[in-house]
């Protein structure tokens, strides 16, 4: 260091130490405070060099670490009854610092741990480098879940070594507040119109998404009989939900069982009744809601693209925000039929991974491409994580198209997506699966001011590091699921590579 440097130094070195600050403070002050210090202009450094320059502008910032220097050193799990399962990964460094990540609810934590080989010894702040090397294991559905937890960690973990939220990372915010939308209540219910008001009154929430399908109106107590309202439900047990595919007495999964079946395979079809019923459910929740907060439908069954014309032409009236899932979201050409035959928005996307999609396969700039749908619709926890979803998304605001986020998750899951929500100028809304569920709110301590929720929007954490969380170590013992009790225990039998992933000669 030179020694005109020195003097300076050596001369505000009082009015220097009067301006250290906590490192939760270091993000509210200004580059200026933090670089001008008692008066001390940048310009007053002209002439020294950027060592020089860079040791005396950031003398006074404490960090939680040495970035530089960081490596991982361990992965481990905990999985929580939630949304079925639901596994947590923590991922340690040699500074002390961790990051947080969630494997995809019903997903498997070996997922996840089956990448700690790879990644050990690196540092963790390449984020996109390991996001490459990890790529290659990601697939569509649940399988995505491995990679995408690993790259929420990361970036929790980076947000920490650096001591800023993880939208700054991802290159800055377009709001300071994430739009959720919840599911509604069953009409059926004797207190649905008292449900309805606490969602929309003292939830807040500004947009709502309803279950809307043959289960609605076919016999579920009797679902053997056929009724006016159903075609060929009887050979498929009724077609009652989409997802029993594990025999309960048995423990076998019915591969070949109506859950298991692609939407074209089941030839179950609605009558001119079942759509009258449906139709009537859906005035209910219009007349209850009214017109002002967007309505979405999900979960019709497993039927073809001819009767969800049908079905989606008799709801047009009542203005859906779109209709999700219609078919496999792989089938771009009964997609854009189903888009060009309704009115309707066509929305799909959350069991899709990647922009590109994994290897050689289809991802979601083929759904964009194919100009196939109106509306993407990512899970955080399949697509790819933070930064692959937020290429989605740009990605398909360059073509027109709009992205809403399904989330089923933990606040670990939720708030990353708060984060991706943040920095994507083409977001909608997002799922919030657990609104009514009190422990969920309680697994986590938020580090910043904001609180996790409020009044139907997610407040984006702006003093807070990566995503903004800690663990409520307690509450989240208190809900591991029955199988395993462990709670981030040793993974020795993962630490070892065996093999080469390499996918060239």
């Amino acid at each position: 260091m030179n020694s005109e440097l020195k003097k300076i130094i050596e001369k505000d070195k009082p009015q220097a130490t009067a301006e250290n600050m906590p490192a939760d403070e270091s993000g509210r002050r200004s580059f200026l405070k933090k670089t001008a210090l008692s008066g001390l202009a940048l310009g007053g450094m002209m002439g020294a060099s950027i060592e020089d320059t860079v040791a005396f502008t950031t003398q006074n910032v404490k960090r939680a670490s040495s970035p530089s220097e960081l490596k991982i050193t361990d992965m481990r799990y905990a999985v929580v009854q939630n949304v079925g399962r639901t596994p947590i990964i923590r991922i340690d460094t040699n500074q002390g610092i961790y990051g947080l990540g969630e494997v995809r609810d019903s997903g498997d934590e070996r997922y996840a741990l089956l990448l700690k080989s790879r990644i050990l010894g690196l540092n963790p702040c390449n984020v996109e480098m390991i996001f490459k090397i990890i790529r290659q294991f990601g697939y569509h559905g649940r399988q995505g879940g491995g990679v995408c937890a690993v790259e929420m960690a990361l970036w929790d973990l980076c947000g920490k070594a650096y001591g800023v939220p993880a939208w700054q990372l991802l290159g800055g915010r377009y709001r300071d507040k994430i739009r959720c939308y919840a599911d509604t209540a069953s009409p059926s219910r004797p207190d649905f119109a008292e449900r309805m008001k606490k969602i929309t009154e003292e939830q807040g929430f500004t947009w709502l998404k309803m279950d809307l399908g043959i289960h609605l109106v076919g016999d579920r107590n009797n679902p053997g009989v056929v009724n006016n309202r159903i075609v060929n439900n009887k050979f498929w047990g009724g077609a009652s939900n989409q997802y029993g595919f594990i025999n309960r007495e048995t423990g076998v999964i019915d591969y070949m069982g109506y859950v298991l079946r692609e939407h074209p395979f089941t030839q179950v079809q609605l009558t001119d009744e079942g759509l009258d019923k449906l139709a009537e459910i859906v005035d209910t929740v219009r007349r209850t809601v009214g017109y002002e907060i967007p309505l979405s439908s999900d979960h019709y069954g497993h039927f073809d693209i001819n009767n969800h014309i049908r079905m989606a032409r008799k709801l047009e009236k009542y203005r859906l925000a779109w209709i999700e899932d219609v078919t496999q979201w792989w089938n771009f050409d009964d997609l854009r039929t189903i888009k060009n035959a309704v009115e309707t928005p066509v929305c799909t996307g959350e069991d899709t991974f990647g922009l590109r999609g994994p290897g050689l396969s289809l991802g979601f700039k083929d759904i964009i491409d194919s100009k196939c749908v109106d509306i993407i619709h990512p899970d955080l926890a399949t697509s790819g994580g933070l930064l692959e979803t937020k290429r989605i998304g740009d990605y398909a605001q360059e073509n027109g198209v709009a992205m809403a986020m399904h989330m089923a998750g933990t606040p670990i899951c939720f708030m990353a997506n708060v984060h991706c929500a943040a920095a994507t100028e083409n977001f909608l809304a997002m799922e919030h699966h657990s609104v009514d569920s009190p422990w969920w709110f309680d697994m986590v301590k938020m580090t910043g001011s904001q609180p996790i929720f409020e009044k139907g929007f997610a407040p984006v954490p702006l003093d807070s590091p990566g995503l903004g969380i800690e663990l409520n170590e307690e509450v989240v013992k208190e809900h591991l699921i029955r199988e395993d009790k462990s709670y981030f225990a040793p993974t020795p039998y993962w630490d070892n590579k065996n093999s080469n992933d390499r996918l060239w000669s």
